[in-house]
């Protein structure tokens, strides 16, 4: 269930409705963190897909940053 809320986070993304993507991300970090029911060997997976998502929402909302030097 986690990938078909990231396409969506994507799909909203691709969109520009950033707002949408922030309520999936939430969602979807609730699923990430939760203790897990059963042993979950995808968990790092899931935890870099995260993290990869939260900075595409946070670079798309400061397009100002990609280009600056650090």
């Amino acid at each position: 269930m986690s990938d078909k809320i990231l396409i969506a986070f994507h799909q909203a993304c691709d969109q520009n409705d950033f707002e949408i993507a922030e309520e999936l991300l939430r969602i979807l970090e609730k699923m990430v963190t939760r203790r897990p029911v059963q042993p979950d060997n995808n968990r790092r997976k899931n935890m870099e897909s995260l993290v990869a998502a939260h900075e595409r929402l946070w670079l798309l909302r400061h397009p100002e940053t990609q280009n600056a030097d650090f």
